[in-house]
């Protein structure tokens, strides 16, 4: 029985997360045609609320549970908290429009390193020595991973400083999402912070949009941005950790980083070299011995 809730448990988490990881590379197609960061942004977190609404309606209809109200004060933590949410995809989307998809989710995974100083921060906790080693194979591999051993390579500045900015962001988000008002239903958690995160994003197209919005995004790529980055992910990875446990479950979340390069190098046709594909082993190793110890 255990074996197999462990089984699905990793299932739910990473599809959840390969969800996560083919997102950039639609963001990539649609700056292409012609879309900007505001439209895809926007076009994903409003139809991700609708999305959660719907099913968070058709959850109370059929459960048979009481489900707890949400006072106010609660609603409001939980949209601050989603701020950063918004944040995240407005850096990161911003991130790869200047650089390359497999390099801005290197850049994305260095939250690795940010969680340990973060934690050290807030809880004045001196990382473990395994940690700390962590830590320096996450820099070796992003080196590696971000192709700047060939001198012929150029990368935008920008790109890296919106991919860091992105790093920072999801780090706060995924430190939040597990303390915050922890005693309501996963929609109704998903959907509060989904509308903080859209406030950010909102206010980001008001002043960042300069031409006429085109509203063939939220057909054209919304449905899709939403479903994959705002809807099945959370469900499956807030279902799935339950059952394998944070060491674990953060282990199986790192397959994001290859789904995002592999699909990079087939839809987009981005070269990753044999010297990037050992850096992305590497950031995979440190999630791994960073992971290696901690008991569900």
């Amino acid at each position: 029985m255990f074996k197999n809730s462990l089984i699905k448990g990793v299932f739910l988490v990473g599809l959840g997360a390969s969800s996560y990881g083919i997102l950039a590379t639609f963001v990539k197609i649609a700056y292409k045609e012609g879309y900007t960061t505001a439209e895809v942004s926007t076009s994903q977190f409003i139809l991700g609320i609708i999305g959660l609404l719907l099913i968070n309606g058709f959850q109370k209809i059929t459960s048979k549970k009481k489900i707890p109200k949400t006072s106010k004060k609660e609603i409001l933590k939980l949209m601050i908290a989603g701020t950063s949410m918004g944040f995240t995809s407005i850096f990161y989307y911003l991130s790869v429009h200047y650089i390359p998809v497999s390099i801005g989710i290197v850049l994305l995974m260095q939250t690795v390193w940010m969680a340990v100083a973060l934690e050290a921060i807030l809880l004045k906790k001196v990382p473990t020595l395994q940690k700390t080693f962590s830590v320096f194979i996450v820099l070796l591999g992003t080196f590696f991973a971000t192709n700047l051993l060939d001198n012929n390579f150029q990368i935008d500045w920008r790109g890296i400083l919106f991919g860091l900015l992105a790093a920072a962001s999801f780090t706060t988000t995924m430190f939040t999402a597990n303390s915050i008002v922890t005693t309501i239903s996963t929609v109704q958690r998903s959907l509060y912070m989904l509308i903080g995160g859209a406030l950010i994003v909102l206010t980001f197209a008001f002043f960042y949009q300069n031409t006429p919005y085109n509203f063939d995004i939220f057909l054209k790529w919304g449905l899709l941005l939403s479903f994959f980055g705002t809807i099945i992910p959370p469900l499956l990875m807030n279902a799935g950790f339950p059952l394998t446990g944070i060491g674990l479950g953060s282990i199986v979340s790192s397959i994001e980083l290859p789904v995002s390069v592999f699909m990079a190098y087939i839809l987009l046709n981005e070269k990753v070299s044999i010297v990037q594909w050992l850096g992305i082993i590497l950031i995979l190793f440190a999630v791994v011995l960073i992971n290696r110890n901690k008991k569900n």
